[in-house]
C-alpha cells in the first residue's frame, strides 16, 4: 500500500528534496528550518541505529517530550527501523510515567524538550537505555546528534504493513489508569486521506503544532496530515512567545481547544472592550478592516479552516469568531478512533452540534442515549486488556464512546455530557453538568468551570476566574463588582435550566486548575473527579452560608 504515513514521507524526501518541512525555534532567537531531504537523512541515521541495537521485532520504543521537529523524526525514525512508538504526555507525573513505560514494555526511550525533566525522571528506569533529542535537559544518555553523526543513513525504505501496530497511545483519561490505545498503520493513514471530501488539504497550507502530540487530535492533524500531505509545519517555543510563534507560521490551517480559542478572545478583549468592539464590527464600512486587525493580531488572519476540539465550545464563542470571518469547525472523536468520527462542514455549521459523521463512520444511539460509533480509524484494542477491549464495542462492532448525545434530522449530532458524569440531587433528580458549565463559560470573567451537587437539594457551579478577573478581585471594590456580575450571570442562566437543573450558589476558586496540579487533563479538559475530590469536605459548609456568590482561596 503506497499511501501509508512513512511511505508518503519517502515521496515527498524524493520529490522534494530542498522544500521547507518544519521550521524549529531552538531558543535565543534562533530558529532552524529543516528540507524534507535533511529531516529524512536524520530519521534515517536515527533508523540505522534503532535497528543495530537488535531490539526484539516490533519493540516498544517510548517517545517522551513537548512537540519537535524530532519528536516526528524520532516517530518516523521508529516506523523505519520496525518498531511501535509508544507517545507519553510532557507533563505527566513520575508515578504515572514508570506505569506506562512498565505496562507498555518499553525497550527504549526518547528524551526531548521537556519543562520540569528534575521531577518528572524518577519515573523513568535507572535500566531503561535512553536517547536525548536536540532541546532536551542535560543527561547523562547519548544524543540525537552524536548518533547521527557517528551513523550512516539507512539507504532501504521499508514499508510497514497496514494491519500492523503503529503506536500505542495511552489516554490521559480523566478518570482512572491511562489504558493503552492500539493504532494500525493503515487506520491512521485512511483517516486523514479522507478529510480530503470535508476540507481541501494540499503541500501548500501551513500549520502550527503546539498541541502536544502525544495526543490524537495533533497526531492525526499535524503529524500524519503534514505526512500525507506534505505541508509545511511551524513548532511554537514556548507559552511565553506563543503569539510570535503564530505570526511567524501565520496558518492557513488551525486547530484549537475551546480554553485556547477563549483566551484568544480575552485577550482581544484586554486590547479592546468587547463592546466598543462589537459596535464597530457592526458598522458596515469598518468591520472588515477591523476583523483583519482583530486575526492579524492573533496571527491567524491567512486561516483557512479553523477547528476546535476536544471538548464543547461555547456557542457564543462561535458566533463571536464567525463575526471575525473565522469560521470555527468543531470535530469530534476519541483516541479509541483516532479522532476520526464527527465534524461541521464549512458553510453548514450549526451551533451546539459537532457535525454529521465524517465519510465511512456510522453512528447510532443506545436506549440510554450512548453514542455508539463505528470508525475506519477504530482501534485494534486495549494493550494487554482483552476484556476491557472486549467491553469497548458493542456485540457488532460500535465503539461505546461513554458520551451521551442527540440526533437532529439532518444527522447532526450534539454532544450533552458523559454518561457516567449524570449526578443526582437528593431530590432524585439527574443533572447533566457539561450544558450548564458551558453557559457559565459564557461570562468574560469566568475561564473554567465546574458543575457539581451529587445528594445535595440542587446543583451548584464551581469557578476559575479569568486571569483579568483574577488580578481585579484583589481590589475589595472590583471584587464586589464581579461577584455582583456573577451573580446575574447565574441567575441568567437559572431562567434557561429547568428547576431541578438551577444553581444554587456560584464559589469562585482562588487556584486555577492545571495539568501541572492534576485539575485538567494534558488536553485540558476537566478531571472531574479530581476537582470533586480535592473540594469536598467543603461543600456542606458552603451550602450552609446560604449566599449565591462564596470566594474559596
Amino acid at each position: 500500500m503506497s499511501d501509508l504515513a512513512l511511505h508518503r514521507a519517502y515521496h515527498w524526501e524524493k520529490t522534494r528534496p530542498s522544500d521547507i518541512w518544519f521550521t524549529q525555534p531552538m531558543g535565543n532567537g534562533v530558529v532552524r528550518e529543516l528540507s524534507f531531504a535533511e529531516a529524512m537523512d536524520e530519521a534515517r541515521r536515527m533508523a540505522t541505529h534503532l535497528i543495530s541495537l537488535d531490539l526484539p521485532p516490533k519493540s516498544q520504543i517510548a517517545l517522551f517530550s513537548k512537540n519537535s521537529a524530532w519528536w516526528i523524526l524520532a516517530d518516523l525514525a521508529i516506523w523505519m527501523a520496525g518498531h511501535v512508538s509508544v507517545p507519553l504526555y510532557p507533563t505527566l507525573a513520575a508515578d504515572t510515567i514508570g506505569q506506562i513505560l512498565e505496562h507498555s514494555e518499553s525497550k527504549l526511550i526518547f528524551i526531548g524538550k521537556l519543562d520540569d525533566y528534575e521531577s518528572m525522571a524518577p519515573g523513568i528506569p535507572d535500566d531503561l537505555p535512553a536517547i536525548t533529542l536536540p532541546l532536551s535537559p542535560t543527561t547523562p544518555h547519548p544524543t540525537w546528534a552524536n548518533i547521527i553523526g557517528e551513523t550512516e543513513p539507512l539507504q532501504e525504505s521499508p514499508l510497514r504493513d497496514p494491519d500492523e501496530m503503529a503506536t500505542i497511545v495511552y489516554t490521559s483519561g480523566s478518570t482512572g489508569v491511562p489504558k493503552g490505545v492500539m493504532l494500525g498503520f493503515g487506520s491512521m493513514a485512511s483517516c486523514v486521506a479522507e478529510v480530503q471530501n470535508v476540507i481541501s488539504i494540499g503541500k501548500g497550507d501551513r500549520m502550527l503544532s503546539y498541541l502536544p502530540l502525544a495526543h490524537v487530535l495533533e497526531r492525526f492533524l499535524v503529524e500524519t496530515a503534514t505526512l500525507i500531505y506534505g505541508f509545511h509545519v511551524f513548532f511554537a517555543e514556548s507559552l511565553d512567545t506563543f503569539v510570535d510563534d503564530l505570526k511567524r507560521a501565520r496558518p492557513t490551517f488551525f486547530a484549537s481547544v475551546p480554553r485556547l480559542w477563549q483566551k484568544f478572545q480575552l485577550g482581544v478583549f484586554q486590547k479592546m472592550p468587547p463592546k466598543k468592539l462589537n459596535l464597530l464590527l457592526k458598522i458596515p464600512i469598518l468591520n472588515k478592516v477591523i476583523a483583519k486587525k482583530v486575526l492579524g493580531g492573533l496571527g491567524l488572519d491567512a486561516v483557512r479552516y479553523a477547528i476546535s476540539g476536544s471538548a464543547p465550545i461555547p456557542a457564543a464563542l462561535i458566533d463571536w469568531y464567525r463575526a471575525l470571518g473565522l469560521e470555527l469547525l468543531e470535530a469530534y472523536g476519541m483516541s479509541e478512533n483516532f479522532c476520526y468520527s464527527h465534524c461541521t462542514r464549512p458553510g453548514d455549521v450549526k451551533v451546539g452540534f459537532v457535525g454529521t459523521a465524517q465519510d465511512g463512520v456510522e453512528c447510532r444511539l443506545s436506549d440510554a442515549g450512548e453514542i455508539l460509533v463505528k470508525s475506519p480509524g477504530s482501534m485494534l484494542g486495549y494493550f494487554k486488556a482483552e476484556q476491557l477491549t472486549q467491553d469497548a464495542f458493542t456485540e457488532d462492532g460500535f465503539l461505546k464512546t461513554g458520551d451521551r448525545g442527540e440526533i437532529d434530522s439532518g444527522g447532526r449530532l450534539r454532544i450533552t455530557g458523559r454518561v457516567k458524569e449524570l449526578f443526582k440531587t437528593s431530590k432524585g433528580k439527574y443533572v447533566a453538568p457539561a450544558p450548564i458549565e458551558n453557559k457559565l463559560l459564557l461570562s468574560n470573567h469566568v475561564e473554567m468551570a465546574c458543575v457539581s451537587g451529587s445528594g445535595q437539594p440542587a446543583p451548584f457551579g464551581m469557578v476559575v476566574l479569568s486571569e483579568e478577573a483574577r488580578a481585579a478581585s484583589a481590589d475589595s471594590a472590583r471584587r464586589a463588582e464581579i461577584g455582583t456580575a456573577l451573580d446575574a450571570h447565574r441567575a441568567e442562566i437559572n431562567t434557561k435550566l429547568d428547576h431541578h437543573e438551577q444553581l444554587m450558589f456560584l464559589t469562585v476558586i482562588g487556584d486555577a486548575w492545571t495539568i501541572e496540579n492534576g485539575k485538567l487533563t494534558p488536553t485540558m479538559k476537566l478531571k472531574r473527579n479530581a476537582i470533586e475530590d480535592e473540594y469536598a469536605g467543603l461543600v456542606d459548609g458552603w451550602y450552609d452560608e446560604g449566599q449565591k456568590v462564596l470566594w474559596h482561596g
